[in-house]
């Protein structure tokens, strides 16, 4: 064999195989990526029906409605279910993947919000119990707060989620805003509901028991901004946890 025919050879063969490894880079990339976009499909649905849970809990406890409450038990396991699956997928991607820079940004992000989700979820059936015990006490006076509490809690659950889905940290910086408001709101509760007690001692249980619920929502809320903080992150790389 000529030395021409041998450079010919070896240039051959080490195109062949930068081709092959290019071919394999480009098809691993590919995988990931669509196991990426079906992890964000199974976070949207767990955030849906975690929204959901939280909306039919509320909504029960205005009502004093217990077959809306008890819907809200019954979809807990649900919840339990996907978010071990996602958890599930999650790490399987980390390990076969190895990802790096904003794709395992987004991977932690998935984790830390999945827990978070379903501990709204467990709140939200705290919720829905206390919803069930009250429609069977008598109904008290409650202050305006009180309705204002609810609908800020909803809102911070869905601008968190709504911020997720458009990957807006603008948007989540505004929850975490919020969530100060909340925490007073829950604050003049707390004192309000003391002085209808002391005022009158038939208020007391249904009085405990909404306080109860209402500790719940608060803590909805701070998981709401879990999420608004992990989006954050996710889009920005800042951590802000315990900064606010």
């Amino acid at each position: 064999m000529s030395e021409s025919e041998s450079r010919r050879l070896t240039w051959f063969g080490t195109y062949s195989k930068d081709t092959v490894k290019t071919a394999l880079e480009r098809g691993m990339a590919k995988h990931l990526q669509r196991d990426l976009d079906q992890l964000s499909k199974d976070l949207l649905t767990m955030g849906a029906l975690v929204e959901d849970a939280t909306n039919k809990a509320i909504n029960a406890l205005l009502r004093r409605n217990k077959t809306l409450a008890q819907e809200v038990a019954a979809g807990d396991s649900a919840i339990d279910d996907r978010e071990n699956q996602l958890e599930e997928s999650a790490l399987k991607i980390i390990a076969l993947h190895q990802p790096v820079a904003a794709d395992l940004r987004f991977l932690i992000t998935a984790l830390k919000v999945n827990n978070d989700l379903e501990r709204i979820g467990d709140h939200a059936v705290a919720v829905a119990e206390r919803a069930e015990v009250l429609a069977d006490l008598e109904s008290i006076p409650l202050p305006e707060e009180f309705h204002k509490l609810v609908d800020l809690v909803q809102q911070m659950v869905r601008n968190s989620l709504n911020a997720l889905v458009e990957r807006d940290a603008q948007l989540a910086r505004t929850v975490l805003i919020v969530d100060d408001e909340v925490d007073g709101v829950h604050r003049f509760m707390y004192t309000a509901m003391q002085k209808m007690m002391r005022e009158n001692s038939h208020y007391i249980e249904p009085a405990i028991n909404t306080l109860s619920a209402t500790r719940h929502m608060e803590r909805i809320a701070d998981l709401a901004t879990n999420i608004a903080e992990d989006v954050v992150f996710m889009v920005e790389g800042e951590i802000l946890r315990h900064n606010y």
